[in-house]
Formats: structure tokens, C-alpha cells, sequence
């Protein structure tokens, strides 16, 4: 039935998050935005730096400021190893390309930390099965840092999914595509490059969480031109899902240049549009097909956002617990073993 108003999210205050020291693995882009974001929204403590080099720990460290978490200077360590052997490091946020996330989710699982890894976990799902079997022989924390699904805005979307407000789902929409320089490291093939990793990780996610692991995967796409990627890369993908029960998702995702990044989930009952970038903080709109609309807005703060996915992760260690069902394992192994039949389909 469609709702009077829209439900409140759910996800608890930041704040309130019993503080971890964290140990930070890589010192890029998304590592950056993840330290500034617990800086500034959490009580969790940016505890240690590790990087290939001490120099990149040091300058990564020296970069860091945040009017609540930062209340000593970070450890700076040279090597990832040192890093996960530091007794004082509470939980190891993998930050590294991800071409690395499941070795260096290894190193840190298997020196008996608590793991948060960048997404994907693995390229492929046989190794974030092999991360999924290790933490779990070890009674270890670990999840996918898939921070779309930890926003308020998604705990909305999960209500009215769970209360049946759109009427029965069978189709998702979802769009993902972003302008790089000749320079980046996602048009380089030796560093598992091409738009899949990097950006069709959220259409798939979303299409999956809602609809449930297709029973069948189409995919076409192309290469990128030799002057942007030497190497070949892929460059743009259309994929096409259906599931057993008759669900359907188109989706879509690209580095040849910035796309709307737009999503809809559509029921017999109501559509929910996002605004876009879907998968960032943000708005959408819930519409009936007889023309009655609701709308929910939260500010597009961007990646300043990643601070819910680290509060849920405290939340969740301090209790005991070996896993988030916000973001289970089972559903990073099921997003992979789809990614991995794209795969397969654009192989030549």
C-alpha cells in the first residue's frame, strides 16, 4: 500500500558509534576522503598509516585534519605488514587499488584484525569467498565497503522495499559513467582497469540487492580507443539481468565520459527514482502510476558520506558481531559471481 509519508531513516547517529582506532592501508583518493570523513562526522579514531613507502605515510598524515577524531598523531608506517602487526589497530580499512584488496584483506585478517575493504573485495567471487571461509575459521569482522547501502537515503529505500510501497518489483534501472584523464590508472589493463571495478560494481549491487541473483546475464560493450588506454581496456558495458521469478535490470556503466549516474527501481505499484549520482547522498522521488508523489532529500554531501559505512562497522565489532547484514558477505559474493559472468560474456 502507498504510504502517507515517507518512513524516517533508521541509521544510527555516527556519534554514538563506539570509537576504533583505525588502521588506514593505502593512502589514495578514497583513503583521503574516508580518513577526512571520520574526522568529521565520528568519534572514530584515524589511529595508524601504512603505505609502500614511509614518505607517502608521513605526507598522508601531515594531510589530516578533523575537528573530532584526530586527537594524536597517526602512527605512519612503511609497509602494510607493519601496519596490521600494530597491537594498538582496532579495525584495518583496506584502501589500496583494488587489484590488491584481497591480498591485502589476507594480510590483515590473517595478522587477526577486523577488516573493512574497499569495494570490490575481490576480483572475482572465488576470492571473496576465500576472505568470506578466513574470517569466518578466524571469528573475524569483515565487510565490503559498499557505502551506498550504509546511507540513511538507502535505509529509507530498504523500508519501503520491505513494507511492499512500490507493489511488486521486477525491473531496475541504474547508470554509471565518469570522465577520466588519459592518466588514471582505471584505463591501464595492468592494473584490472576498464569501468567494472571502479563503477559498474554499484549498478550490479543495486540491481542484485533489490532484485536477487539473476538466473541469466547478458553483456555487450566495447574497448577503449588506443589513445586513451594503450592497453586496450574496456571502456563501456550494457548488461542485461533476469531472474528466475521474471525480474529484469538494464544497466549501464562507462569511462568514456560522464553520464546522468541515474537509477530508478520500478514496482506495479510506484516507481522510486534517484536523483543522480544514485549511489551518492542525495534524493529521490516515489510517484504512483495515478500521479500521487512522495519525496525524500538528505544533503548531497558526497563522499563526505563514507563516514556511515565505518560507524556501522564500530557499531557491529563492539558488539561481537562477525559481519553486516546491511552488507552481508553472501551479497558481495553474489554481486561478484555476476560481475564475473559479465566478464565472461565481454571476454574476446
Amino acid at each position: 500500500m502507498f504510504p502517507s509519508s515517507l518512513p524516517e531513516p533508521r541509521t544510527p547517529d555516527p556519534m554514538a558509534a563506539p570509537p576504533l582506532r583505525w588502521g588506514i592501508l593505502g593512502t589514495g583518493w578514497i583513503a583521503a576522503r574516508f580518513a577526512a570523513s571520520l574526522l568529521a562526522h565520528t568519534r572514530q579514531q584515524v589511529y595508524a598509516v601504512g603505505s609502500r613507502s614511509l614518505a607517502t605515510a608521513e605526507s598522508f598524515v601531515g594531510a589530516l585534519e578533523g575537528p573530532v577524531g584526530l586527537e594524536r598523531e597517526p602512527a605512519a608506517y612503511g609497509s602494510y605488514a607493519a601496519l596490521v602487526a600494530d597491537p594498538a589497530v582496532d579495525v584495518v580499512y583496506v584502501a589500496t587499488p583494488h587489484h590488491l584488496h584481497h591480498e591485502h584483506a589476507r594480510l590483515a585478517l590473517e595478522a587477526g584484525k577486523p577488516v573493512v575493504v574497499e569495494k570490490p573485495m575481490g576480483l572475482d567471487a572465488d576470492q571473496c569467498r576465500e576472505l568470506a571461509g578466513l574470517a569466518a575459521d578466524r571469528g573475524l569482522f569483515l565487510m565490503e565497503a559498499l557505502w551506498t547501502l550504509f546511507l540513511p537515503k538507502f535505509d529509507v529505500v530498504r523500508q519501503l522495499l520491505e513494507s511492499g510501497a512500490l507493489g511488486t518489483v521486477r525491473t531496475v534501472l541504474a547508470d554509471l559513467g565518469e570522465h577520466f584523464e588519459p592518466d588514471h590508472r582505471i584505463l591501464r589493463a595492468d592494473l584490472s582497469g576498464g569501468p567494472m571495478y571502479d563503477l559498474g560494481t554499484y549498478p550490479v549491487a543495486l540491481a542484485t540487492w533489490v532484485l536477487g541473483e539473476p538466473a541469466e546475464v547478458a553483456a555487450v560493450g566495447t574497448v577503449a580507443p588506443a589513445d586513451l588506454s594503450p592497453s586496450r581496456v574496456d571502456a563501456q558495458t550494457a548488461i542485461v539481468l533476469r531472474t528466475a521469478s521474471g525480474g529484469v535490470a538494464a544497466l549501464h556503466t562507462s569511462l568514456l565520459g560522464t553520464s546522468p549516474t541515474a537509477a530508478a527501481i520500478v514496482g506495479s505499484q510506484a516507481t522510486l527514482t534517484f536523483d543522480g549520482p544514485f549511489y551518492q547522498p542525495g534524493g529521490f522521488t516515489l510517484a504512483t502510476h495515478d500521479g500521487r508523489v512522495l519525496r525524500y532529500d538528505e544533503p548531497r554531501i558526497g563522499h563526505a558520506g563514507l563516514h556511515w559505512e565505518a560507524a556501522e562497522a564500530a557499531r557491529r565489532i563492539s558488539a561481537g558481531d562477525t559481519e553486516s547484514p546491511l552488507r552481508p558477505l553472501a551479497d558481495t559474493i553474489a554481486t561478484m559471481r555476476v560481475m564475473d559472468l559479465v566478464a565472461a560474456r565481454l571476454a574476446r
